[in-house]
């Protein structure tokens, strides 16, 4: 049985979710002990007692210790099963971080799969939707993975309703490499809901002015469904992929210093002339680690990046190198 200690690297839920993927794919026991010890509310949230749940549904785990606020868990993984799945947050917890849960594992299934995931999709700490759809989605495209993703319903914090729905076929993920960006075309978006109009006109006109876009408007997305909400974000487009950069509404904060944070996010990627941002970084490391072989050029590795590098080693014994190149660039490669 492999032990996780959750206090390793950032402490948080993806020392969780990379395990619960990989000891399903690799079929190993693991238990896992201090879990998100490192986040102010520690243990099994919502959405993360919904990843344990999820990932035991798809390949039929025993999972001891389970439960809201549980800091301790085994799970003893069973034979990866090919279905169509539901799993509801209950809350507005993350359904991308679910999804980053089951995608993996279904894999390496027999079959094609559909899963319907409800929850959040569009808030901070957690990959949202426009990531999904232009930057991840096609990341694994390039890496031969057949995805088909969607988002039904946005949804906001706190009340959630969201839904996103994914069509997975099984199939091991071709390796990758991201080295040269070369020109990138850029766009500005903006999405409210059971808002005023005018914020996320305010935030595409800011957006809109910082990078040059000229007069005409950018799209602004009007939505309605379970409750309010608000977010902005810039895409950007080059040969062989794109990165997108996020910012959220949130009360006593302007509109346009939420613009700016996604500008600022932007303008930082640019400058480095790298292909792959830092949040992309993080989410490519476990499907490079099954193709076997990869790399990438990105910005500084975070602390979650790094960590999810550790976690994938306990399991799989492969590691990543992580080398500094000038002065806003490094490398990340998957030893051979």
């Amino acid at each position: 049985m492999i032990t996780i200690d959750g206090t390793l690297g950032e402490g948080g839920g993806q020392v969780l979710r990379s395990s619960l993927a990989l000891a399903a794919i690799t079929g190993q026991d693991v238990r896992l002990f201090n879990i998100r010890a490192g986040r102010n509310k520690g243990g099994l949230l919502r959405q993360h007692l919904t990843c344990v749940q999820a990932a035991a549904a798809l390949c039929g785990a025993e999972v001891e210790g389970a439960g809201l606020r549980a800091t301790e868990i085994v799970f003893r993984p069973g034979p990866i099963r090919a279905g169509a799945y539901h799993f509801s947050v209950g809350s507005a917890g993350s359904a991308a971080l679910v999804l980053q849960t089951v995608l993996p594992i279904l894999l390496f299934a027999d079959d094609v799969s559909t899963v319907r995931i409800e929850g959040g999709t569009h808030a901070m700490w957690a990959p949202p939707w426009p990531f999904l759809e232009h930057s991840f989605v096609p990341a694994l495209s390039r890496m031969g993975v057949d995805l088909d993703l969607r988002c039904e319903v946005p949804g906001f914090y706190p009340a959630g309703g969201g839904v996103l729905l994914a069509t997975v076929a099984p199939g091991r993920p071709e390796p990758l490499e991201l080295i040269h960006r070369g020109e990138v075309a850029v766009d500005a978006h903006a999405i409210v809901s059971a808002l005023a109009p005018r914020i996320g006109w305010t935030e595409l006109r800011t957006m809109r002015d910082a990078l040059g876009l000229g007069r005409h408007d950018p799209p602004l997305e009007v939505e309605r469904p379970v409750g309010p909400g608000n977010a902005c974000w810039i895409t950007a487009s080059f040969d062989g992929g794109a990165c997108v950069f996020s910012a959220f509404g949130r009360r006593g904060v302007r509109a346009q210093a939420v613009a700016r944070e996604a500008v600022d996010a932007f303008q930082a990627w640019e400058l480095a002339n790298v292909p792959v941002c830092e949040h992309l970084a993080d989410q490519l490391l476990l499907p490079i680690a099954l193709a076997g072989s990869g790399r990438f050029r990105t910005t500084e590795p975070s602390l979650h990046t790094t960590t999810n590098a550790e976690v994938i080693a306990a399991f799989t014994g492969q590691r990543f190198t992580f080398s500094r190149g000038a002065a806003h660039d490094w490398e990340v490669a998957l030893e051979r």
